[in-house]
């Protein structure tokens, strides 16, 4: 069972409720573009190499590496360039591809919360209220 699937409404009596959507999209089998991917691409941008956004995600390297390595061959240009390690270091930066990535994914995000306010406003008028009890 999941962590959050284990929670109860009781553990969630002071958390305000939100909606989040998780967009994704798949090639067959392939989860091409996710939030999980988009998080870890933002966080090279940020961080400027490969291992340091996978330390700043708790995330091992090697899962960092597959999961942009696997982004980079499901677009049609690469979202990351590495340099190799030396002397000073190696690095890795986000691309042009990357950056409009990072950009239409967020517009996508931030549109779809806009479009479905209302209904989003509705559902979370029913959940439960903190100290009340469901009633059949």
């Amino acid at each position: 069972m999941s962590r959050e699937a284990g929670r109860t409404a009781r553990d969630t009596d002071m958390a305000p409720a939100k909606l989040q959507l998780r967009l994704r999209v798949r090639v067959g089998d392939v989860v091409a573009i996710g939030p999980g991917k988009i998080a870890l691409l933002a966080a090279v941008r940020e961080h400027g190499s490969i291992s340091a956004a996978a330390r700043s995600l708790a995330m091992s390297y090697r899962r960092a590496w597959l999961l942009l390595d696997e982004l980079n061959r499901c677009l049609d240009r690469p979202a990351i360039a590495t340099t190799q390690g030396g002397s000073r270091g190696g690095g890795a930066s986000v691309t042009a591809r990357g950056e409009a990535l990072l950009d239409l994914y967020g517009r996508i995000e931030r549109g779809a919360l806009v479009a479905t306010r209302r209904d989003t406003a509705r559902l979370l008028r029913m959940l439960a209220r903190p100290g009340s009890t469901a009633r059949d």
